[in-house]
């Protein structure tokens, strides 16, 4: 599989870096630079990469807006975001998490795992920074919500005890193939699993099941 990557910093050496990283790797093909988020939204609507890697702090127009446009309602289908920041605990993840980001990474990640980030989000699945995961979820999670007849706890009720234990690995972080082993179960039932849950649980992304898991304290402690 070709991961098509557009890349949106508003630092040209930022770009080039991350650019120069990406379109040497195999497997890996560089579609567009932006340097201010609605540059970003016009080449995503044109080009259609399979992710976009964005800065959140860009003039014009942020990546938290830019992400909003891109993967929300009259977005564009099939583009998922993966966010970068340069902080841990950068209190605009929580806005970048409810306007369809499907994770992000810290700037400071070394390029493998970069690459292999990319590939994740490609690929459906959520990726966060392993140092802050649970402590960021957990606390997006905690934060009060307007009541809701569909609350997690109303639509949880309508998942298999399969796809509760699934939903449960996949708060802990499991990758598909984990999950798998996990539940001596093939990857391609867990991917049946976890698509009847994002139906099911009106969720858009994995990140979203992560959530709604934490709001049902199926989280990790």
């Amino acid at each position: 599989m070709n991961v098509r990557v557009l890349v949106a910093d508003d630092q040209a050496l930022v770009r080039a870096g991350f650019c120069g990283i990406i379109d040497v790797a195999p497997g890996f093909t560089v579609v567009g630079e932006a340097g201010t988020g609605a540059a970003a939204v016009d080449l995503a609507r044109r080009e259609r990469p399979d992710v976009v890697l964005m800065d959140i702090r860009m003039p014009d127009m942020d990546g938290l807006e830019a992400t909003r446009l891109i993967t929300g309602t009259g977005g564009v289908p099939g583009v998922r975001v993966l966010i970068l920041t340069m902080f841990d605990l950068d209190e605009h993840i929580y806005a970048a998490l409810r306007n369809g980001a499907a994770g992000f990474l810290l700037k400071d990640t070394a390029p493998e795992d970069l690459l292999a980030a990319i590939r994740v989000v490609a690929a459906g699945e959520a990726l966060l920074a392993p140092s802050v995961t649970r402590r960021l979820i957990a606390e997006f999670a905690a934060r009060p919500a307007a009541p809701d007849p569909t609350s997690p706890p109303a639509a949880l009720r309508a998942i298999t005890t399969r796809e509760r234990e699934v939903l449960v690995l996949i708060a802990a972080g499991r990758t598909n193939a984990e999950i798998a082993r996990t539940l001596h179960i093939t990857e391609g039932t867990t991917k049946t699993h976890v698509g009847h849950l994002l139906t099911k649980l009106g969720a858009r992304d994995r990140v979203q099941l992560v959530i709604t898991a934490y709001q049902a304290g199926l989280g990790p402690a």
